[in-house]
């Protein structure tokens, strides 16, 4: 053998014995920008948190994030495609609570919340609040609800489209409070403010961030708010089951997925910078005063909660029959 044909067996040995120092790395993540899906219009609470990260995490991994629209059957449009992309960490999705809801809403819905992503983390969590107009005669929940009672059928609640959060949070306030109201959908949130504000409609149950500019010039009343206790976003409006309505209790929150079976390395890289981002003072402030909370922790435990809300909503859309399809 020549010592040519010794030296490249030599190195086929090595190659064979050390794969990792020729396998393809992930070190150098990311080399080219970077796509984060958001299922919604511009202009709401997902679009413009997903802006704000795009912004953010792209300065830090020094690559550009672009925020592309995805709008369609309150997101599932938008998680089909990305469950479909390859999972290298160049196209990840900005999603909601509707991931973990529209298994059970949509018939068609073919993904698997838990199965076929990959949890990069929990971004936020928020309320939704129950608003009327400004020259509405309802001043609080009791007021609202007496009404309602006497009235059926006679009060209507805008949402941002069926299944969509605020749609959800219609229903289980009728459930829980024993009333019949109408349900009116919009195409988005940005879509049903302007007939809220001007009292086409009576009331409605947008994400805080969304409502809180009205609020704050008076333009809505704030009822209440839908998680179990007070909002630090909005400490000064009461929770719904504060204010009468029994064991109300739901909250809007954001993550980031990718696809299934991502590089652990990459989901470790998205996560340490998602973290750093949320953990910055200025960051923090800016979400609070928006009227979300932000959530920190690793992929593992934004699995767990992923698959707690996906039995938690699966086990609720059997008692509160809301039809989509």
């Amino acid at each position: 053998m020549t010592r040519a044909g010794l030296k490249s067996l030599m190195m086929l040995a090595v190659t064979m014995a050390l794969p990792g120092l020729f396998a393809p790395a992930h070190a150098a993540y990311p080399e080219k920008p970077i796509k984060i899906v958001v299922g919604f219009t511009p202009g709401g609470t997902a679009d413009s948190v997903a802006r704000m990260l795009a912004v953010s995490m792209g300065a830090r991994l020094g690559q550009t994030m672009i925020v592309e629209n995805r709008p369609g059957a309150n997101g599932v449009l938008a998680t089909d495609f990305v469950a479909r992309s390859l999972p290298d960490g160049y196209t990840i999705f900005f999603t909601s609570i509707g991931h973990a809801v529209n298994p059970s809403l949509y018939k068609d819905s073919k993904y698997d919340p838990v199965k076929d992503f990959t949890p990069i983390g929990q971004v936020l969590s928020a309320p939704n609040v129950l608003v009327v107009p400004a020259n509405s005669p309802f001043n609080s929940v009791k007021d609202l609800v007496v009404y309602a009672k006497a009235n059926p059928g006679k009060l209507n609640f805008a949402s941002s489209g069926g299944g969509a959060s605020v749609h959800l949070s219609g229903e289980l306030f009728k459930q829980q409070a024993g009333v019949d109201l109408v349900h009116i959908p919009y195409k988005g949130t940005g879509s049903l403010l302007p007939d809220l504000l001007t009292g086409v409609v009576d009331m409605a149950f947008p994400n805080l961030p969304s409502a809180m500019p009205h609020i704050q010039t008076g333009k809505l009343k704030a009822l209440g708010v839908t998680t179990a206790k007070r909002s630090a976003a909005a400490p000064q409006i009461p929770s719904l089951a504060e204010a009468g309505v029994t064991d109300y209790e739901m909250s809007t929150w954001y993550g980031l997925l990718g696809p299934a079976n991502m590089p652990a390395e990459v989901v470790r890289r998205l996560n340490q910078e998602l973290r750093q981002v949320l953990a910055d003072p200025a960051t923090r402030s800016r979400l609070v005063t928006q009227g979300v909370d932000p959530v920190t922790g690793p992929p593992e435990a934004f699995a767990q909660f992923i698959q707690d809300e996906t039995r938690n909503w699966s086990t609720l859309l059997k008692k509160v029959k809301v039809d989509v399809n």
